[in-house]
């Protein structure tokens, strides 16, 4: 039998499915592409710049050393305290040459007074701005030495032989043979000078003192020494000297 009046009927419909979100598709990544790219430059090293300060500084002080050359030379020269030796000689012996500078004057420079057997002292003296005084003390002629090959020299006091030394021939003249005693002689020498000595001899055995008027001898020199004041109690006489004392003939 069929209903006149339908009635709606009421069914439950499920919800619908929510869509599913869109899959979005990417095509796949391509590889990068690689290029040749040139190295990087090394990295520059600093620049040094200490040779070029170096030469430059050199030069700057070698322009300095020449001028202070140029400009302060040696102009005046003063030689005091010579006698034998001529203020020329001197002068050279000093390095004292014409237009030398006077800054750099010093000892080296001098060094040939010191090497002069004729000067016993010196003493230089640099005077702002170009002056330098020079003074010498002179050995002085004591003796002469006649050599064991006859040659005849004339020495200082302390024994220094003096070359060139003119008007000596009334010095007191030593000679001798065997060890050289030249010491000995020299020191008998200075001790008779008030006994107007003329020379003396030495030989191993002893020593002979001749004076003017008296000729003493001694094996030993300070017994020479101390009995010396023999030779002017026995004038005109040959002394022979002793430890125990004094024979006359």
């Amino acid at each position: 039998m069929t209903d006149p009046d339908p009635r709606p009927t009421n069914r439950r419909v499920p919800a619908p499915k929510p869509a599913p979100d869109p899959v979005t598709t990417e095509p796949p990544a391509s590889e990068p592409a690689v290029e040749d790219v040139p190295p990087p430059p090394p990295p520059r090293r600093p620049l040094n710049l200490r040779p070029l300060w170096w030469t430059l500084g050199s030069a700057a002080v070698l322009g300095v050393l020449a001028a202070s050359w140029f400009l302060l030379p040696i102009r005046t020269v003063t030689v005091q305290g010579h006698e034998r030796l001529s203020e020329a000689q001197v002068r050279r012996l000093a390095g004292l040459t014409p237009e030398f500078g006077w800054l750099y004057y010093g000892r080296w420079r001098a060094g040939g007074l010191a090497r002069s057997p004729w000067i016993e002292a010196a003493t230089v003296t640099r005077r702002f701005p170009d002056t330098v005084v020079v003074r010498v003390r002179e050995r002085e002629p004591f003796a002469r030495w006649k050599r064991p090959g006859g040659e005849i020299v004339t020495l200082a006091e302390d024994g220094t032989v003096l070359p060139g030394a003119r008007n000596v021939a009334g010095l007191p003249l030593i000679s001798g043979w065997g060890p050289d005693r030249r010491a000995e002689a020299l020191a008998l020498t200075r001790a008779l000078r008030r006994y107007n000595v003329q020379s003396v001899a030495y030989t191993p055995s002893g020593f002979t003192a001749a004076t003017p008027t008296t000729t003493a001898w001694s094996g030993d020199l300070a017994t020479l020494l101390k009995y010396a004041g023999a030779i002017v109690q026995f004038p005109d006489q040959e002394i022979h000297i002793y430890p125990w004392g004094v024979s006359v003939q």
